[in-house]
């Protein structure tokens, strides 16, 4: 079992040294913390073990690798949320219902697609979260999001990435997605910063939708002009994941600046 970089007391002590930002930090697969000026954002958080009891003695147990991040009912300071889709690991109830306790402040950004499934799932009232479709923007706190369709294998309007903006910074994060065509050009208007993307990539035998391959989003980084690409979407569950070589083979034949973090770590960039 990986142990993380940071964990529980020491990671929150990190969150609460860095609240000014802007800071990064990975919280594992494909969720992430950022601080800014105080306020926070936590984007596809999944920190509960609700997969592996749900598919445990199945045919497709969901076997942990790593141990979790943090509680998130000790999280604070978070004014927006974001879900890029409604699979478990992106959408998960018992992460973000204690997100939101410790949060009464905090807004979920959805897919629009995806309010009813949402409100469902969580117990929410379905007039709360923030929907947007491709092309579209909202504003929470000092986080602007604007919406990038994304293609889980396939195009559909209820897998949604975002561009998320604050101070004059960009990160982009697709949730899960393939590199489709049309999608550089959707990114190109708004360099990102920071690129968060996955690389776990598609195999049949996985029985599960794919992502891009390593390889593939290294390319995607340079083309979108993003200053630095993040891998994502690996090291939580043993039958969907990689190792992340691929990725930085790649992101070094083509000079593109990475990063590969650890578990609860923090991204320390020279954002300027």
């Amino acid at each position: 079992m990986i142990v993380p970089f940071q964990k529980d007391d020491v990671f929150l002590a990190d969150v609460s040294a860095h609240r000014d930002g802007p800071a990064l930090w990975w919280l594992g697969q494909s969720g992430f913390l950022v601080m800014f000026r105080g306020a926070g954002l936590v984007i596809d958080p999944y920190l509960s073990d609700s997969l592996t009891r749900k598919y445990a003695n199945t045919g497709k147990p969901h076997v942990r690798m790593s141990e979790r991040v943090v509680d998130p009912a000790r999280i604070t300071g978070i004014v927006a949320a974001s879900s890029s889709h409604n699979h478990t690991d992106h959408l998960d109830a018992e992460t973000l219902n204690p997100l939101r306790a410790a949060n009464p402040q905090m807004h979920l950004v959805i897919p629009e697609a995806n309010r009813v499934f949402v409100a469902e799932r969580l117990g929410c009232d379905p007039a709360w979260p923030k929907g947007l479709a491709d092309g579209q923007t909202a504003k929470v706190g000092p986080f602007l999001f604007r919406g990038v369709a994304s293609a889980h294998e396939h195009l559909d309007p209820s897998f949604l990435g975002y561009i998320i903006e604050f101070g004059g910074y960009r990160i982009y994060h697709p949730g899960d997605s393939v590199v489709y065509d049309g999608l550089v050009e959707k990114l190109r208007p708004y360099p990102a910063d920071v690129a968060l993307l996955p690389i776990n990539g598609s195999a049949p035998a996985r029985r599960v939708p794919g992502n891009m391959w390593g390889r593939e989003a290294a390319q995607l980084a340079r083309d979108a002009g993003a200053w630095m690409a993040v891998p994502m979407h690996y090291l939580l569950f043993e039958f969907n994941s990689v190792e992340p070589d691929e990725f930085v083979t790649e992101c070094e034949r083509l000079g593109q600046t990475y990063r590969v973090l650890r578990l609860g770590e923090r991204l320390d960039v020279p954002w300027d």
